[in-house]
């Protein structure tokens, strides 16, 4: 009797691990990495029929579930019907969120959410608390839908009239392609990705409009919805996310254009018209979506550089975009320029920010870059290619982009193996992940005695 209640108090140990949010969120990713990893391993997965290789197809697994665009094998060639359904699947899971959509169907079997369901939904969707997780969580699923279906049209309908498509093939390029701009995956169906679409504005223009839309977040397309005409109620997440956003697209544009202007591998092959609009569509790419319209292996190391730092500020929260978010990017400049000017209280936008907020952020931007310099350090050892490469990869994979120089598939199992890794982080989050791995919250109930160490 006594054995079998220590039994029962070692499970309860063991589910209690699991009683918060953040940890059941990683949970549930993680397993929907293995199931879609499973999934592609099998031999109806792949044109040929064979199994594909482990690491592989749990490298693949991981590229969709965290709507990166990384890739080992191309996508056409090498998975069947099947299998770029299951990829699929995985994007619009990995862009919905697996609390999201269980809480979903919690509601359409139920008709009602429970709290602690609402909690889950609410660590996923990053919602202002739980009594909003509802309304949230359908918002995401109309959201989504609604901009997918319109990029599907156009998409479609360029695809059957302009390039010779039949009706049915046109509308499943349309449907994968739109599902994999919003999620700012980056997937797609060509073995050059969309180089051969560089010129096309048909193609190009609703592609990056919908990576834009999926990167801002959520709560801005919300908002912009509801109160677009009255910018001054826009709360301080709605304006720092627009306003950094566009600022950051802009110049990227003009940097990217102006540095790749006569190279003869990316923009100079162009006429003028087309190096706009190749520029352009680069420059949102970073956002974090893994679409390109140009070689990105020709790109000038200038370029990288730049995309570097693009990829790892990445979109808005809330949304479908990776990085360490334009939000974390803003508050850390405002910090930084509040202590340079000597205020004893850090505002913005006529508004003052919490404590928890700035030390939310930093931390946020160190672990990202602590992430990052350890990808680095390690595909270094174990590859020959240049640092350049190897960052340029480690930060798409880390921001969930899936832009590559082109040394992905020529990495070792190990390379891969810590590519999967650094997507899943970058997918959850490293607050989030850092919370699930938490054995518990502390609150201190006294306060020690102060003593300022020597800064710089």
């Amino acid at each position: 009797m006594a054995s079998l209640k220590s039994v029962r108090a070692g499970w309860r140990r063991v589910f209690a691990q699991f009683a918060h949010p953040a940890r059941v969120v990683v949970a549930a990713f993680g397993s929907a990495l293995v199931a879609g990893a499973v999934l592609l391993a099998l031999p109806a997965a792949t044109e040929s029929g064979e199994h594909t290789p482990v690491v592989s197809a749990l490298f693949t697994a991981a590229s969709a579930l965290c709507v990166t665009g990384l890739v080992v094998v191309d996508t056409a060639g090498h998975w069947s019907a099947f299998g770029e359904l299951v990829i699929l699947g995985l994007i619009q899971l990995g862009g919905f969120g697996v609390m999201t959509l269980a809480s979903l169907f919690g509601l359409l079997i139920s008709g009602r959410m429970r709290l602690r369901t609402r909690l889950y939904a609410q660590t996923e969707t990053k919602s202002a608390g739980p009594g909003a997780a509802r309304r949230v969580v359908l918002g995401v699923v109309r959201t989504s839908l609604l901009v997918e279906a319109a990029t599907a049209v156009v998409l479609t309908i360029r695809f059957a009239t302009g390039y010779g498509e039949s009706w049915g093939r046109a509308a499943y390029l349309g449907v994968f392609h739109a599902v994999s701009a919003f999620n700012n995956a980056g997937f797609a169906l060509w073995p050059d990705n969309l180089v051969r679409f560089a010129t096309d504005p048909w193609i190009c223009l609703p592609i990056a409009v919908a990576v834009i839309a999926g990167g801002l977040g959520f709560p801005v397309l919300w908002e912009l919805r509801r109160q677009w005409r009255h910018p001054r109620r826009w709360s301080l997440h709605t304006k720092i996310t627009l306003g950094v956003s566009g600022a950051l697209l802009g110049l990227g544009t003009i940097v990217l254009t102006a540095v790749e202007w006569s190279n003869q591998a990316t923009l100079g092959a162009l006429p003028v018209p087309g190096r706009l609009l190749a520029g352009f569509f680069q420059a949102v790419m970073p956002r974090t979506a893994g679409f390109n319209s140009v070689d990105v292996a020709g790109m000038h190391p200038e370029s990288w550089l730049s995309m570097d730092l693009l990829m790892f500020v990445g979109g808005g929260s809330a949304g479908t975009a990776g990085g360490i978010k334009v939000t974390t990017f803003a508050l850390l400049a405002v910090v930084i320029w509040a202590e340079l000017r000597g205020e004893p209280r850090v505002n913005v936008l006529r508004r003052r920010l919490p404590d928890d907020v700035q030390r939310q952020a930093l931390t946020i931007a160190l672990l990202g870059v602590g992430v990052v310099i350890a990808g680095i350090w390690f595909l270094l050892t174990i590859t020959p290619f240049t640092l350049d490469q190897v960052a340029f990869e480690v930060v798409s994979a880390f921001a969930t982009v899936g832009l590559s120089t082109g040394i992905t598939a020529d990495l070792p199992a190990a390379g891969h193996v810590m590519l999967t890794v650094l997507m899943f982080i970058g997918r959850l989050g490293p607050l989030t992940l850092g919370a699930a791995l938490a054995l518990r919250a502390r609150a201190r109930r006294y306060e020690l005695p102060e003593e300022r160490p020597i800064v710089g």
